[in-house]
């Protein structure tokens, strides 16, 4: 062998009985991060990833192509707007405000904050006057939200820190002031091993303390819940909403503030023990308009009175489509006819369609400046004829469209301010049938112009939490492209790229499916002529992490090299760690005996073999993860070195002070720099 030596990893003899099945975990002591054998192994690991990690090649043009910075969709409050920019030299993206004549203020610059580039802006909520902004910061990756409220006027501080804010709205009252926000328990209150779980929903009130802020909803539900909450532009009504962890359903409330006290709201039901998913939104026009996927997986928009909002009071107004998915809407109602624009994923590609507001009749579309995706489409609070929309795509660096529906145009409102030079490359969308007969669709990303292959081809996927694969800017796509290679993007079930329904194919009893349609997109690829396995390489973070785990483990000899970030790894421990708790509605949990079966069938710790040629593989982890905790990782890179008979590495990428989250650019570019380098050097690019 002509590779490093590993370091020595202890296997111990432990062995759980789980539903009357042994379980073995001999690399258990992983788990302790603090205890000095794994700190000594950790830094072993370090050394021998610098020995293996040869020149990064593609570092200078990854951060070349970054250059082209970024621009968010405003958030327009009375005359002033909000937005977020990334200019070519910064490593955040900055918070700024325009005021009515114009002039620029930046609000919230991280790199301000903090000069060491570990401080990551999470969450940003303007008052509804504009007058105040609340804004959330982390440190180091840790993502534990601390809430602060700024003067929009004088850029001061007014308030804050609020801490335990994790994944926090925030939702003002009229006046800017008081808002109801969500926060955790005091540490003090609950278990230690809960401390992530226990949010309540809260009202506080600007200038005095929070240990004064009222409950107002949460009491004696699940741990695991994360709450919703949002006030109507005119104050009057307030919806709450309940989702058990990331469980594709919500139980969902609205209450009359005008009826009843702010501290005290009479919640009435609009959904409760349901399996479907609502969001409202209250209209201009004094209707509540429902945007749910019940009765319709690929969802639809329905209209009622939100002083009855119950279910047999919903009208359809936009019916589902049998082949897009509705994604989000916007009202534009300062014009003769009134119109709600809304906005679908059609097989991944974003499309904006023109309704009459009374009727839902079909009456145009909105033109779009490619086949890309489309995010976040904006009105003015008070209503208007002009939209704004963010786009991107595979070769376009986010962008900001505005639509004025008086003409029915749209032009270009704000571009990403770094020009960089972006290769040619091509872009097919390719159906291709999985295991099932099902078929499923690959965006295929290929040098222009040039004979298609067989090639070194990278092939991503994810394929979990009804999360879409949508076509977007990605520096390190067009480095890998540019350099000769290919790059893959399967749309695999799990997703949400084709509806609730093909989300539900992928999740608990269904998840072999994911790894079965990611097997069949490598076989396609291999069948067509593309690559071959001694050049695939496939890669995934998180639960796309999991997705590459089970398929080096079920497919060893079907990929070349595997790059496997933040991962999911010890299925049968998983909720033990981390936010592991909120994902047993994704995967099940293994303390029931059906849904440990389900688990146990694919858990990539535990199919692990001995004396199996396992793909080269560089496991990226990132030390202050507190969703996905790196020690998933750890254990599965011991297990792979001691087992694999291959002479390609099994090489682990150990990074402290960041997290599963934002980061820095220049983090981001030595990451990818790394995993490019890692995949080129072992599929021949």
């Amino acid at each position: 062998m002509t590779r490093e030596p590993y370091p020595t990893a202890r296997r111990e003899d432990i062995v759980d009985i789980l539903h009357e099945t042994p379980v073995p975990d001999p690399y258990r002591w992983l788990e302790d991060p603090d205890s000095p054998e794994t700190k000594g192994w950790l830094l072993a690991q370090a050394e021998l990833f610098g020995k293996e990690r040869g020149e990064q090649r593609f570092k200078d043009r990854i951060a070349e192509l970054l250059r082209s910075g970024s621009v968010g969709v405003p958030a327009w409050r009375g005359e002033r707007y909000f937005f977020s920019r990334r200019t070519p030299d910064q490593e955040h993206a900055v918070y700024y405000v325009v005021e009515p004549d114009g002039t620029e203020r930046a609000l919230v610059d991280p790199m301000a904050l903090d000069p060491s580039g570990l401080t990551t802006l999470d969450a940003v909520q303007p008052d509804k006057e504009g007058r105040l902004l609340a804004y959330q910061i982390s440190v180091g990756g840790d993502e534990e939200s601390i809430l602060y409220l700024v003067d929009v006027a004088t850029g001061e501080r007014v308030e804050g820190p609020i801490d335990r804010c994790r994944y926090s709205p925030v939702a003002w009252l009229p006046g800017g002031e008081a808002f109801y926000y969500v926060r955790r328990l005091p540490s003090t209150e609950v278990p230690e091993n809960e401390r992530q779980f226990h949010r309540r929903v809260y009202l506080h009130r600007v200038g005095t303390s929070t240990e004064d802020d009222v409950m107002i909803f949460g009491e004696g539900l699940k741990m695991t819940n994360y709450y919703g909450v949002s006030v109507s532009r005119d104050g009057r009504w307030l919806q709450v909403s309940a989702h058990e962890g990331t469980a594709p359903r919500n139980d969902i409330w609205v209450a009359d503030l005008t009826a009843s006290p702010i501290d005290r709201p009479e919640l009435k039901v609009v959904q409760e023990g349901v399996d479907a998913q609502v969001g409202l939104s209250f209209g201009r026009d004094g209707r509540l308009y429902v945007h749910t996927d019940r009765d319709a997986p690929r969802g639809r928009v329905c209209v009622t009175d939100p002083s009855e909002p119950g279910y047999d009071t919903w009208r359809e107004l936009i019916p589902e489509d049998a082949e897009a998915v509705l994604s989000d809407f916007a009202i534009l109602d300062d014009l003769e006819r009134p119109v709600m624009l809304v906005g679908w994923t059609r097989h991944a590609i974003s499309e904006i369609t023109v309704h009459d507001l009374a009727t839902g009749e079909r009456v145009g579309e909105v033109p779009a400046p490619g086949l890309g995706s489309i995010g976040g489409i904006a009105e003015r609070p008070e209503g208007g004829y002009e939209a704004w929309f963010g786009y991107t795509d595979n070769t376009t660096p986010p962008t900001i469209q505005r639509y004025d529906a008086r003409t029915g145009e749209t032009t270009l409102w704000a571009a990403s301010p770094g020009s960089v030079e972006v290769p040619p490359v091509r872009t097919e969308q390719v159906v291709y049938r999985s295991k099932d007969g099902t078929d499923v669709r690959m965006l295929v990303i290929s040098p222009a112009g040039e004979s298609p292959g067989p090639r070194p081809t990278i092939l991503y996927g994810y394929g979990g939490f009804g999360l879409s694969m949508t076509p977007g800017y990605s520096a390190s796509i067009l480095a890998w492209v540019e350099a000769g290679g290919v790059y893959a993007i399967a749309n695999l079930r799990g997703g949400g790229e084709e509806g609730e329904d093909w989300h539900r194919a992928g999740m608990l009893a269904n998840k072999q499916n994911v790894f079965d349609d990611f097997h069949a997109a490598a076989e396609h690829l291999i069948a067509t002529g593309v690559t071959t396995p001694q050049q695939l390489g496939i890669s995934g973070g998180s639960n796309g992490g999991l997705l590459v785990g089970a398929a080096l483990t079920q497919r060893p000899e079907l990929y070349a090299a595997v790059v496997c970030s933040a991962p999911l790894l010890d299925m049968i421990r998983y909720e033990q760690f981390g936010l592991g708790a909120t994902w047993n509605v994704e995967y099940g949990s293994a303390e029931d005996p059906e849904q440990f079966g389900w688990l146990w069938g694919y858990s990539p710790y535990h199919h692990v073999k001995e004396s199996v040629a396992y793909p080269a593989t560089l496991f990226t982890v990132f030390q202050s993860d507190t969703r996905v905790h790196p020690l998933h990782a750890w254990k599965m890179c011991a297990a792979l070195q001691h087992a694999s008979t291959a002479d390609r590495p099994v090489l682990l990428r150990n990074e402290t002070e960041v997290g599963h989250g934002a980061r820095s650019v220049s983090r981001s570019v030595d990451l990818s720099a790394d995993t490019l380098t890692f995949l080129a050097a072992h599929t021949g690019l």
